[in-house]
């Protein structure tokens, strides 16, 4: 083995890790991901995977959380910009979905299918799914306590946001029978109802 080979291993981060294998999953799926597809990527070995890992089953919940995670850390920042509960509403809207590559999106969907039957997968989704609608309720609560959003049942308007988006986003991702146009301008007229808004100030 060359130095450079060795300074690698040694130097070779978790996140460089998971990030490469979030590549790999966003290609093949997360239960065809195998660590030697992820070992191969990074140039290294199997061992040094599981080193870190453990498992391939840790691995794959550790990954799927890493790339929602940057997703999510997308949606704070483009919130984080708003002016006020309408634009921050607007951004959340923009950030979260099926928007360009989508790859936190497909990992999303196989993630739903693995949940079933892997319990890490099923807490980490979770987890994660309170953390988007820990987000949009924040909002909503501003807008309403501001008296720019009619919104009587805030809990209620963002449990049916939220599964309105997944299940067009799944139609768009994997049926193609719903176009991303389509997805964005029937989520902001959604959206818009909820929250007694104008659907042009969403869209």
């Amino acid at each position: 083995m060359t130095a450079p080979r060795r300074r690698r291993s040694v130097d070779l981060r978790r996140d460089e890790i998971l990030a490469a294998t979030s590549g790999i999953v966003d290609r093949i799926g997360l239960a065809a991901t195998r660590v030697t597809d992820v070992a191969q990527a990074l140039g290294v070995s199997p061992s040094l995977v599981f080193y870190h890992f453990g498992t391939k089953d840790a691995l794959v919940v550790e990954t799927f959380a890493y790339a929602v995670e940057r997703d999510l850390a997308r949606l704070d920042a483009a919130v984080a910009r708003g002016t006020d509960p309408v634009d921050r509403l607007r951004r959340a809207l923009r950030a979260y979905g099926p928007t360009g590559p989508a790859a936190g999106w497909r990992i999303w969907i196989d993630a739903w299918a693995l949940a079933q039957r892997e319990p890490g997968i099923r807490t980490a989704l979770r987890r994660l799914d309170d953390r988007w609608c820990t987000v949009l309720r924040g909002i909503v609560d501003e807008g309403v306590a501001q008296g720019v959003f009619v919104c009587p049942d805030p809990a209620a308007s963002v449990a049916r946001v939220s599964a309105l988006l997944d299940g067009l986003s799944v139609a768009t991702l994997v049926y193609r029978s719903v176009t991303r146009a389509q997805l964005r301008r029937w989520v902001a007229e959604a959206v818009a109802t909820e929250v007694g808004l104008d659907p042009a100030l969403l869209a």
